[in-house]
């Protein structure tokens, strides 16, 4: 009987995720992990330094940020899956921090790291990485972690279960979950999530009026910034090489989708 009510569970809890097709399986609600994001990114909010609206990076993140999650949604709406951005509230911020990251909770809540900013170079480069990470959200890359996590450490309980039992822990696996502490997550679900990402943003850059092609140019600045990296098994992201090849091969796949809609 248990193993029954599992197998119920996990196959309603099982959809499709946008372009890719790729079936998943998240066990956890969605509704209360945006829920958990408002306090999370409030919290990350007020322990970071915040580049005011006075910095043109700051505006430009703001900005980049606003038309890719219009075209996200635009995007969602022709393809019948508008139901993935319900309830989102976005909100972009640039953080003065000198770590090569961005990343985006439940509920369209965003946040770039002044230190990736050389790298993006400009706002087609924002555009890149705001529409992967916005993508992660869209494909809920987040909950399929949790889920993972939250049945090999707290044995499948369910979210509220878990936040009331062991709070911290909790925290600890939302925050990885979503990128912003360390990633831990199992290893070939992260490659799969990184390379879906790139997928899905590229489609998002090309329907908010960004050339896609412009991710090479990114990829590329960010293989070179150097430091000793693990070999694609032992890594949560695809080798540099290996990115970069796919994004050039489902470029014109992401064109095509822009240009259906004109």
């Amino acid at each position: 009987m248990k193993r029954l009510i599992i197998g119920l569970l996990v196959f309603s809890a099982c959809t499709s995720v946008p372009i890719t097709g790729r079936k998943q399986v998240n066990l956890m609600n969605e509704g209360e992990l945006t829920q958990m994001s408002i306090s999370n990114y409030k919290e990350v909010l007020e322990t970071s330094n915040i580049v005011g609206d006075y910095d043109e990076q700051a505006r430009m993140v703001k900005e980049v940020g606003n038309k890719i999650a219009v075209a996200c949604e635009e995007f969602l709406k022709e393809q019948g899956q508008e139901k993935r951005v319900e309830g989102f509230e976005w909100e972009f911020n640039l953080i003065d921090e000198a770590t090569v990251n961005a990343w985006c909770m439940p509920g369209g809540k965003v946040a770039f790291y002044t230190g990736i900013m050389p790298v993006c170079q400009d706002a087609n480069g924002v555009a890149v990485v705001m529409g992967h990470e916005i993508a992660h959200a869209v494909a809920r890359h987040g909950n399929e972690r949790m889920s993972q996590q939250t049945l090999v450490q707290l044995g499948g309980a369910t979210l509220a279960v878990a936040s009331s039992t062991q709070p911290a822990l909790t925290r600890d696996l939302y925050m990885m979950s979503y990128g912003v502490g360390s990633n831990l997550g199992v290893l070939a679900y992260s490659r799969s999530h990184e390379s879906e990402a790139d997928k899905m943003g590229l489609v998002f850059m090309e329907y908010a009026g960004y050339d896609s092609e412009v991710a090479v140019e990114f990829w590329t600045r960010m293989s070179q910034l150097g430091g000793e990296k693990p070999p694609e098994l032992m890594s949560t992201h695809p080798s540099d090489e290996k990115r970069i090849n796919d994004i050039k091969a489902f470029i014109p796949a992401a064109k095509g989708y822009a240009a259906k809609r004109k």
